[in-house]
């Protein structure tokens, strides 16, 4: 098993930042080149071709500082159309970055390159780089790591070292081919057959001991872990054996520390962590497994790493840490509790307290006809009973350019009836309507979003991702949301900002946000078979009063259709 030391002393890892660009004291451009490619993977004793960047299973870290220009080249040299998203980065006035496939930009097509040219402003952390186009980002993935500015340290005690922890799943089959085929059955795709950290299953699973992630550490120090949930479908649950973990920050906002033996993360979201090697030096397993509180099949294996003391041989057998059980629903409500923003005079969380618009979205699964399918049907989900239909073009560009017939600009505030959402399941009339329908919005208009999860089917936790923003998790609840009752015990003071929000299995998630950043915006289930079924929708944010607060010109590479 080959140990794979931890990144390089904090000093020597800001000067490296300059690798593909200036130095990064004075350096404001950080130049990558992507190229996307295939590459055979062996992993779970059998080996298959997988779409890669550069080679690399997870792809290459971006590392820039806040107030840099990045500049990423990407050349596409496979068979799939490609489209990358820089999920968490607020893209201001320039979506023509973002990347999801047909909502920003249409994808590059095979030989083709498309440059994301963008900002990093206001902004430090961990965020992520994923595929936005079919399933593709199984294996098309990396991290973002943004430095604060110079002088600006952060704020908890300087790491002695860092790392970056990915989790991810992994198919043996071909996802593209087996999502394919159950689309033609109308059935859900198949679970994947493992979980990964950093490209790695780890020692319980079949031939993979030589795939096992291991960061060998110094005793008395603290490490800074960048832990990111690059699944597909799966929230999980990640311990270190012996090891406390203080989170210090969520999807690029700092947040008010406290310790906790496991975390919660769903998939798209971020959280960086403190730990102390603190423990008689040994090998302690890192280990991640899902949380699923529903009636819902899920890969439910455990996914290792090693934590390992310099000095311990390799011999030693690492000890396991106890993690959550797979449905401890009260861990994972009292877990989300404890994250609040950090809320200081250089970090202050500027919650919207007057509210300009309200919206609710039910947040569901549904059955619809489908003559081509072989069961006659196929599953679909909607948000307020609308199954989100992809264009043939991009929707930024349509709004830009004024184009007509590819959406509408009338997605309802509400759903079309109320029921009791969060009931006895519902198994008749699951019929969906289905549209390529956007919600329109004033530049500047404060929002508070409801999102309620219902029983249609079956109850379960979405995790939802709005592009282009952040907000903030004014609330959460178990049950039916309660206009009257339930917005008295919001936090307006100190709640957590993120860019994506779970939504408790059976019952809601308050977030409020100002939109002030103009374009297209997706906001997606970030279960990938959620969002491929339609559980998705797009706001349109119109331009402010003037040019600088109006969505940029497109870049001239921008690709077509």
């Amino acid at each position: 098993m080959k140990i794979i030391q931890i990144p390089v002393f904090i000093f020597l890892f800001f000067y490296l930042l300059g690798f593909l660009g200036d130095s990064p004291v004075d350096a404001a451009v950080k130049k990558y080149q992507f190229d996307v490619q295939v590459k055979n993977i062996s992993r779970l004793c059998s080996a298959k071709p997988i779409v890669t960047v550069n080679g690399m299973f997870p792809g290459p870290t971006v590392y820039a500082r806040e107030g840099d220009r990045v500049i990423i080249n990407v050349t596409n040299h496979v068979q799939y159309n490609m489209s990358i998203h820089w999920h968490g980065l607020k893209q201001y006035r320039n979506g023509w970055a973002d990347g999801p496939a047909y909502i920003t930009q249409c994808p590059i097509q095979t030989g083709q390159r498309y440059v994301y040219d963008f900002n990093v402003t206001g902004q430090r952390g961990t965020l992520w780089w994923h595929a936005h186009i079919l399933w593709l980002r199984a294996t098309v993935y990396g991290a973002i790591v943004i430095l604060p500015q110079p002088g600006k340290p952060f704020p908890f005690p300087q790491p002695y070292q860092e790392t970056n922890i990915v989790l991810g799943e992994w198919w043996n089959k071909d996802i593209e081919t087996a999502v394919n085929q159950a689309n033609q059955l109308g059935a859900p795709p198949p679970m994947s057959d493992a979980h990964t950290i950093n490209g790695k299953p780890g020692p319980l699973f079949p031939c993979s001991e030589k795939h096992t992630f291991v960061i060998e550490v110094e005793a008395g120090k603290t490490y800074l872990l960048r832990i990111i949930n690059a699944a597909l479908n799966d929230e999980l649950f990640f311990g270190i054996a012996g090891h406390n973990m203080t989170v210090v920050e969520i999807d690029a906002v700092y947040t008010k520390p406290f310790t906790t033996k496991a975390i919660l993360i769903g998939p798209g979201q971020t959280t960086n962590v403190l730990v102390k090697t603190d423990r008689s030096p040994n090998r302690y397993f890192m280990a991640a497994a899902p949380f699923m509180d529903a009636p819902v099949s899920v890969d439910n294996k455990t996914v290792t790493a090693i934590l390992q003391y310099k000095g311990v041989p390799n011999t030693v057998i690492p000890i396991l840490p106890k993690l959550p059980l797979p449905n401890d629903t009260s861990f994972a409500l009292d877990y989300n509790g404890k994250l609040k923003s950090l809320n200081t005079p250089n970090f202050p969380a500027i919650v919207p307290l007057k509210v300009d618009r309200r919206l609710f979205y039910t947040i569901g699964l549904g059955i619809n006809a489908c003559p081509t399918c072989v069961n006659g049907t196929n599953l679909a989900a909607s948000i307020n009973n609308i199954t989100f239909i992809m264009p043939k073009t991009a929707l930024l560009k349509a709004h830009y350019f004024n184009m007509s017939g590819v959406f509408r600009t009338d997605f309802p505030d509400r759903p079309p009836k109320s029921f009791n959402y969060t009931g006895v399941p519902l198994t008749a009339n699951l019929g969906t309507s289905t549209g390529t329908r956007l919600s329109r919005v004033k530049f500047n208009t404060t929002i508070e979003l409801v999102l309620q999860d219902t029983n249609l089917l079956t109850v379960e936790s979405h995790p939802f991702h709005l592009h282009g923003y952040n907000f903030f998790v004014v609330g959460t609840g178990v049950g039916n949301f309660d206009p009257k009752k339930d917005p008295a015990k919001f936090n307006l003071i100190d709640p957590p900002e993120r860019n994506t929000v779970g939504v408790p299995t059976g019952g809601w998630a308050a977030i409020r946000f100002r939109a002030d950043n103009p374009g297209v915006w997706f906001m997606h289930c970030h279960l990938e078979v959620h969002t491929m079924w339609g559980l998705k929708m797009a706001f349109v944010v119109e331009n402010g009063n003037t040019p600088e607060l109006s969505v940029l010109p497109p870049p001239k590479d921008y690709p077509s259709c």
